[in-house]
């Protein structure tokens, strides 16, 4: 079989071609517009907006998983998430079309349910907040138009939730981080879950959708799950490093005036700061999603959340690297 990962130089596309890069039965190619840290071999120079090179570069696939996307919180101009996450969504299936390519994963986002919603599964009405999840919700509305006009074509998505793991440098690694620093502060009670997904599983995930979702559309959440309360994960984080790391509480009220101070002073020096209002409301806040359909699907995590939890945090903060090689994300 021959997939075509669009996108793939990333952190999860990464992961993925490591998965997969052995098994006998694939040939790979990823399209990026940079080079591959690990798979460059793998790897042709391409820009998911331009037609002509899709075109060229699907040719031969049996399957296309596509990975590219503006997600950062701070892209300008905003058009581009549009561009991108539309636009490239758009000429991936002409090209497709063009060339006789039938089969496609897409990786969306929880993020297309909006915030504060109360575990939405994948039925639940769409109410993206931000241009990030707006393009995706759009994106995924392009699929279901074509799925309409193309019945015979194979469409899967995982709307995956927050994903962490070695390398990644994003927002759960800054809390374990803190939390591993022994300066970390907990705001309100620390009873509020976190759907989290560790990058091992959703990998796994997708080859299981590549062996088995091979026909119909499919729309799947992906979280691990038992979800970790924020004490559980702070305990689970003590439990792993062997340290004790103070559990002071304070009140939300105090927690969210420190973050307007770190607001006002984030705008005094036009300096983004790690600490904010938003951050420290979106930490007390429970971010749960249903999962039930992808554990009901017959795939079984090779990783429990705890295990991946641990292995991060040991690559992170245990054992000595041996290179600075990391991927930004939000």
């Amino acid at each position: 079989m021959k997939i075509t990962l669009i996108g793939a130089s990333g952190f999860v596309g990464t992961r993925l071609l490591d998965l997969l890069h052995d098994a006998p039965n694939y040939k790979l190619k990823n399209i990026d517009l940079l080079p591959s840290h690990f798979f460059n071999d793998l790897t042709v120079i391409g820009d998911v907006r331009d037609q002509d090179c899709m075109d060229k570069e699907i040719a031969g696939s049996d399957l296309v998983i596509l990975l590219a996307a503006q997600h950062r919180d701070d892209v300008s101009p905003v058009s581009l998430y549009y561009d991108t996450n539309v636009g490239g969504m758009e000429k991936t299936l002409n090209a497709m079309e063009k060339n006789g390519c039938k089969r496609i994963i897409f990786f969306s986002s929880v993020a297309v349910y909006g915030l504060n919603k109360n575990n939405p599964d994948e039925n639940h009405p769409k109410d993206p907040f931000n241009h990030y999840g707006k393009s995706k919700w759009q994106a995924e509305q392009v699929l279901q138009a074509w799925y309409e006009t193309h019945p015979d074509w194979n469409i899967n998505i995982i709307r995956p939730t927050v994903i962490f793991g070695e390398r990644n440098r994003g927002n759960v690694y800054n809390l374990l981080k803190q939390i591993s620093s022994g300066k970390f502060l907990m705001v309100g009670n620390g009873n509020n879950k976190k759907s989290m997904a560790y990058v091992g599983n959703i990998v796994a995930f997708v080859k299981f959708m590549i062996e088995n979702c091979s026909s119909g559309y499919n729309v799947f959440n992906y979280i691990d799950k038992p979800d970790f309360t924020m004490n559980e994960l702070i305990a689970h984080v003590s439990k792993v490093l062997g340290k004790h790391i103070p559990a002071t509480h304070f009140p939300m009220w105090l927690g969210m005036l420190g973050g307007y101070c770190f607001d006002a002073l984030a705008w005094v020096t036009r300096k983004k700061l790690t600490i904010s209002s938003v951050r420290v409301k979106k930490f007390c806040a429970t971010t749960e999603f249903d999962a039930s359909k992808m554990l009901k699907s017959g795939f079984s995590a090779p990783y429990t959340l705890g295990e991946g939890l641990a292995q991060t945090l040991e690559f992170e903060f245990v054992h000595p690297r041996t290179d600075d090689i990391t991927f930004k994300t939000e």
